[in-house]
This record gives C-alpha cells, sequence and structure tokens, in this order.
C-alpha cells in the first residue's frame, strides 16, 4: 500500500473522526464528518462537506490512512458514508 500524500488526498472522500479530552484526559465528545478534499499542502487540509461548509484539519498526514471498502455509520447521525477513499482519526485535547 503506498503513503498517504497531500497529493493524493486532492478530490476524494474522506471520513473524519476526532475524539476530545480534557486536560486530565477525561472523554468529553466525538465527532465524525466526511466530504470531498478541496485543498491539501503544508498548510493544512481543507474538506467541503456535503452541505457545502468546510472544514480544516492539520497538515498532519500521520492520522490519515487508505480506508477500505465498505460501509461506514457515523455514530451522531446515523448516517452511511459507503466506499471513502480515506479515514482519519484523530485525539484532541483541550
Amino acid at each position: 500500500m503506498e503513503p498517504v500524500t497531500f497529493e493524493s488526498l486532492l478530490h476524494k472522500k474522506i471520513l473524519v473522526g476526532m475524539t476530545y479530552y480534557a486536560e486530565d484526559g477525561t472523554w468529553i465528545e466525538q465527532k465524525q464528518f466526511w466530504g470531498t478534499v478541496i485543498s491539501s499542502g503544508e498548510h493544512g487540509i481543507v474538506i467541503r462537506l456535503p452541505n457545502g461548509d468546510t472544514k480544516s484539519l492539520p497538515p498532519d498526514l500521520r492520522s490519515t490512512t487508505v480506508a477500505k471498502p465498505g460501509e461506514y455509520r457515523l455514530r451522531s447521525t446515523g448516517e452511511v458514508v459507503t466506499d471513502p477513499d480515506f479515514l482519519s482519526v484523530w485525539n484532541v485535547t483541550r
């Protein structure tokens, strides 16, 4: 499997999961979203969501992997995302 690069993300479907923790490590919440990568580089990764809004991620590819084909259900909404190209998982301490 080839490594994920900024260029390989462009115009691809990505599913993002973000888990938020307090400074003491206590779980706060989890958010999930998906969309198409419209910009990707050292400045960051910009994703256009299905409703037209955008979200940005830091320019760190360590959290992003190639997704296995299949259906992914978002826990927060129950929405099913079919065959995303990439998965990106983040743990954020507030």
